[in-house]
């Protein structure tokens, strides 16, 4: 039986939050969760509560064993960009893009 949580349009770029869901993916939960309060990324925090979520959602059903959970699947897609502008000099202007992200994280039962 599987638990999911989704965390939708979190202010990180897709590619920096992709290094991180790579480290824990497959991974016990309760190793996940302490890997990541370790880590000295902005992701890590963003994808160690989704994690939380989605073992709190594990809790909810009664058949599901919150101690034998794993992180099945974890994928980040990549939310609205959000355009905005940098003047530059003599009249021109640079586009900077602010991306967001869509955590999402599956767990099971070994």
């Amino acid at each position: 039986m599987e638990a999911k949580a989704v965390a939708r349009f979190i202010r990180i770029s897709p590619q920096k939050a992709r290094l991180v869901a790579d480290v824990v993916r497959g991974q016990d939960v309760d190793k996940a969760i302490t890997t990541l309060r370790f880590m000295p990324k902005k992701g890590a925090q963003l994808i160690r509560k989704v994690i939380e979520s989605a073992v709190a959602n594990a809790s909810q059903s009664q058949d599901i064993d919150v101690d034998t959970l794993y992180v099945k699947q974890i994928y980040i897609d990549g939310g609205p960009t959000l355009k905005r502008i940098r003047p530059r000099a003599m009249g021109r202007a640079n586009r900077i893009l602010k991306r967001t992200s869509h955590i999402t994280v599956v767990l099971d039962e070994q």
